[in-house]
């Protein structure tokens, strides 16, 4: 595959990983089981659901759409963030999405950010708190428009985040993520991609806050490890914390034995932050070259009317020059 091929594979793996774990999210593993049965392909959310009712099987989420701002936010500033102005436009897209009556917002960390900025604190301080998978989730274009070279795509990556996960932790799930696709889009395997993705881990977590908590990188190495699904699920957990959301990708993809696809379904169905773990796996994946199904590729951009080559094309275009 070209880079120009493995780029929009990310871009559709996450995707196709997030509509995958839309109708699941915050569940239960033994909730989706009585529910579902088991995730084998995009289903409908239950009318019920807490924050995708009413979501039609394919659907996309915060995971993607605010993947596809940071994209557009990277090409118009020709590859410079602004962190104040990335603020505004996640305040903006909120309000579109609350305009649409939708109940999939901005996480924890992203919306208490947000409105400091626009209460007035300084860009630069107000992501010292955010350690949940916000900057993670949302990375993938920072790894298609920035080449695997240290420490310059952890720069990048630490600007896309500092508005609302300055910290450590959740700069390190982030840049391991970016890491991954990064070395994917240069040709590496979903294997070589994850031990980049752990070196840029280690980078990552020396910039930000110092806050407590689980080392991404060794999370990361564990869940590469032969083991179970019950075993990286109950010891390493899959919540929308970044030691153990991002740790969680990288785990399900070697389950999976770097089947994006396959991957995607195993999170859709572990319960927990499925959308964002399924999304993060979806994107490692698409950049290592692999291929998802035809008809899932049509299902989400039919369904969410995605137009990803001209995105795909801006971020190699600063990837390359």
């Amino acid at each position: 595959m070209s880079s120009r091929e493995r780029a929009l594979a990310a871009l559709h793996g996450l995707a196709i990983g997030d509509a995958l774990g839309m109708p699941t999210q915050l569940h239960s593993r033994g909730e989706i089981s009585m529910h579902f049965g088991r995730i084998d392909g995009f289903r409908d959310a239950a009318p019920d659901h807490p924050i995708a009712a009413g979501m039609r099987a394919g659907s996309i989420t915060d995971d993607t759409e605010q993947a596809l701002l940071l994209a557009h936010a990277l090409i118009e500033g020709d590859g410079a963030l602004d962190p104040e102005d990335l603020a505004h436009r996640l305040a903006a897209w909120e309000e579109g999405m609350r305009g649409r009556g939708s109940l999939d917002l901005l996480g924890p960390s992203t919306r208490a950010a947000v409105a400091a900025v626009l209460a007035g604190t300084p860009a630069s301080e107000a992501g010292r708190n955010g350690t949940t998978n916000g900057a993670a989730m949302r990375v993938t274009p920072v790894g298609i428009a920035v080449p695997s070279r240290l420490p310059e795509l952890v720069d990048a990556v630490h600007d896309s985040a500092r508005v609302s996960h300055d910290t450590g932790i959740a700069i390190a799930g982030a840049a391991a993520v970016a890491g991954a696709v990064s070395a994917g889009i240069s040709g590496a395997s979903w294997r070589e991609a994850a031990d980049f993705g752990i070196a840029c881990a280690r980078e990552g977590s020396t910039r930000g806050r110092w806050v407590a908590g689980a080392d991404v990188a060794s999370r990361i190495a564990w869940a590469l490890e032969p083991r179970s699904l019950d075993d990286l699920i109950r010891l390493n957990g899959t919540s929308l914390a970044s030691q153990e959301s991002v740790p969680g990708a990288f785990g399900m993809l070697a389950l999976a034995a770097g089947d994006g696809w396959e991957a995607a379904l195993l999170a859709a169905n572990a319960g927990g932050d499925t959308d964002t773990i399924a999304a993060m796996a979806g994107a490692i994946a698409g950049a290592c070259g692999d291929e998802f199904p035809a008809a899932a590729i049509e299902t989400v951009v039919t369904v969410n009317h995605l137009d990803l080559g001209p995105i795909v094309d801006g971020l190699l275009s600063l990837r390359n020059r």
